[in-house]
């Protein structure tokens, strides 16, 4: 299940950039299959970084996702064509920060429901023998 569409990624990128980013054949129009692909490649990282917290693929989408696809999208796209500007980048490493805040329990994505069980790796959880030498036993030594 994608993050985006297309047509989020177009509420971003003007369509000529976009044809300049997918355009292989030299046929003026947008390579779908190439946006696609790195969709694809973004929803992947998200997974990464979002499995040590909730059940993914997320569904339903929340803007947060959506937004943090579009922009690791739009840097594959541009990156393939070595066409990152600062601009792109600085979106591109924001989102993958807020991806490992997540990871590590600094950031939530609101609306979602964490897995069971991941909140239990924030926590040590000792377990032992019972004391041979308890301070009731050992009175008078």
């Amino acid at each position: 299940m994608a993050y985006c569409t297309q047509a989020d990624i177009l509420d971003q990128v003007d369509e000529n950039e976009l044809i300049l980013y997918t355009d292989d054949a030299n046929e003026g129009e947008i390579d779908a299959d190439v946006v696609a692909a790195a969709i694809d490649k973004a929803d992947a990282l998200i997974d990464a970084y979002l499995a040590a917290r909730y059940s993914v693929p997320v569904d339903p989408v929340p803007a947060v996702l959506a937004g943090l696809c579009v922009d690791i999208a739009v840097f594959n796209l541009a990156a393939r064509r070595n066409r990152e500007s600062d601009s792109v980048r600085r979106r591109y490493e924001d989102a993958v920060k807020f991806l490992k805040d997540v990871a590590a329990g600094k950031a939530v994505i609101a609306g979602v429901t964490p897995a069971s069980g991941s909140g239990s790796r924030d926590h040590a959880k000792i377990e032992g023998d019972t004391r041979i030498f308890t301070r009731d036993k050992m009175k008078g030594f």
